[in-house]
């Protein structure tokens, strides 16, 4: 069963980085089409919007990969990297969402999860769940 177990997991990792790789090619094009359609070296709003969204995407994907790498070396999920992923992804959300489109208790719903999530990691820290050598 663990050969199993290890050979999903190495799958997954490969099928991640193919993901990412090909996340960070559309945000490289997407950067240079932003920069490159008139008026030049200008990136309107909404351009910039999905820019930063894209590129926080792939940070979760770079994290998600990190959690995958840490569980095949130590067989444990570390709660740091988890909790650093949601945050990013949350973060994410609040970023791109269009707040005049948006009800205000799906944006204070936000918030909560953001502050939560934010204080569980504050506390792993402060505990000292967390050794130097995760972040």
């Amino acid at each position: 069963m663990a050969k199993v177990e290890k050979a999903v997991l190495y799958i997954l990792m490969a099928l991640m980085a193919v993901v990412l790789v090909l996340a960070t090619i559309d945000l490289i094009w997407t950067i240079a089409m932003a920069i490159a359609t008139p008026p030049f070296l200008i990136v309107t709003l909404e351009n910039l919007l999905d820019i930063f969204g894209m590129f926080l995407l792939v940070l979760v994907g770079l994290e998600l990969l990190d959690t995958i790498t840490a569980y095949i070396r130590e067989h444990v999920v570390h709660a740091e990297i988890v909790l650093l992923a949601a945050m990013i992804a949350v973060s994410r959300k609040a970023i791109t969402l269009d707040f005049k489109q948006t009800d205000p208790i799906v944006a204070f719903g936000i918030a909560a999860l953001l502050l939560a999530l934010a204080t569980a990691y504050f506390l792993l820290k402060r505990v000292g769940v967390c050794t130097e050598e995760d972040g």
